[in-house]
């Protein structure tokens, strides 16, 4: 997708990280806080919890991007209202305004709200268990931040880098909007019939994958 010439990118680059330091730097201590007490507990189901919240992230991302942030939330009366104010156009300005760093990532008050509930809860049952695993989905959150924020302000040259960005810069285009709502991979998107279609990812993967290939017979 094109990019207009008057976007000052370290300014908006600059905007976003504001955003997203507090957030990260919050859930990093927090969830390394409980990855300590649940390994302490028990090692191996810490670990197997701790994998799992990162796996349910993953689907998370999918469906909070697809029916929550692309969701239509008409106001109304009572809970209509309530759902109106919380979610409708939370994601429009983000695709009005891609490289807008103030509407790149969210922020703590955005996800918490969500999290106290299942943290309360954790913290009546056993450390490995429901900690853990929401250890592992907030520490997958603060990734899927950054690599959001990175692949609108950066440029990286390793494989999986140049592969995410082009999938969701292609979701950004007038005709990947309904499609390729997955933010850190296109699992999801292939489970849920969004992948996007295979003559545009010839257009957009080939030459990397073409590259890779070559790498990987090379070695």
């Amino acid at each position: 997708m094109e990019t207009p010439a008057s976007i000052r990118w370290a300014d908006e680059a600059r905007k976003g990280r504001r955003r997203l330091y507090p957030t990260t730097a919050i859930y990093i201590i927090a969830a390394t806080t409980a990855m300590v007490c649940a390994l302490r507990s028990n090692p191996a189901v810490a670990a197997a919890s701790w994998l799992l919240g990162v796996a349910f992230w993953t689907w998370m991302e999918y469906m909070v991007h697809r029916f929550i942030l692309h969701g239509a939330f008409p106001d109304g009366p009572g809970l209509k209202r309530i759902l109106h104010k919380l979610f409708d156009h939370l994601h429009v300005e983000h695709h009005e305004r891609p490289w807008d760093g103030n509407h790149i990532n969210g922020t703590i008050k955005d996800t918490a709200p969500f999290l106290v509930l299942p943290a309360a809860l954790g913290l009546v049952l056993p450390p490995h268990t429901l900690l853990a695993f929401l250890a592992g989905l907030v520490q997958a959150y603060v990734v899927e931040e950054w690599v959001h924020h990175s692949v609108h302000f950066y440029h990286f040259r390793n494989p999986y880098f140049r592969y995410i960005k082009r999938h969701h810069l292609y979701h950004h285009s007038r005709r990947g909007s309904e499609m390729g709502f997955g933010l850190t991979s296109g699992v999801w998107d292939v489970v849920h019939d969004t992948r996007i279609p295979v003559d545009v990812r010839a257009a957009l993967y080939g030459p990397l994958l073409g590259r890779v290939s070559v790498r990987h017979r090379a070695s």
